[in-house]
């Protein structure tokens, strides 16, 4: 079974940081690429950051909107991608979901149940 279990999720005040942690297991870890998305109430969900699988150089890609904030990482050998967010903003409030994908030899992704993430005085 396929599971994508987040942690580090909560209430931080705005210029704060937050580490966001995905577990996964059930897949082949190393073969995914894997990617944040939030989703804002009454806001369509959106890619944050993605990184590639480790055959392709774990390249990141980030949102224009957290560049320079957020990183994401991963350690194949603890199956864990990360979102480490520092200098928090209220706009950044959002369910966190972890994601999986790949598109070769076919497209597969998996998600996590996601974790909300408050930026509040």
């Amino acid at each position: 079974q396929v599971q994508l279990v987040e942690s580090g999720g909560g209430l931080v005040q705005p210029g704060g940081s937050l580490r966001l942690s995905c577990a996964a297991s059930g897949f082949t870890f190393s073969r995914y690429a894997m990617s944040w998305y939030r989703q804002a109430p009454g806001k369509e969900r959106e890619l944050v950051a993605a990184i590639s699988s480790a055959s392709t150089g774990g390249v990141t890609h980030y949102a224009d909107s957290v560049k320079g904030r957020f990183t994401i990482s991963r350690d194949n050998a603890k199956n864990t991608v990360y979102l480490q967010m520092n200098s928090l903003k209220p706009e950044d409030t959002a369910v966190y979901y972890c994601n999986a994908y790949r598109v070769l030899p076919n497209r597969t992704d998996y998600w996590g149940q996601g974790t909300q993430v408050t930026v509040s005085s």
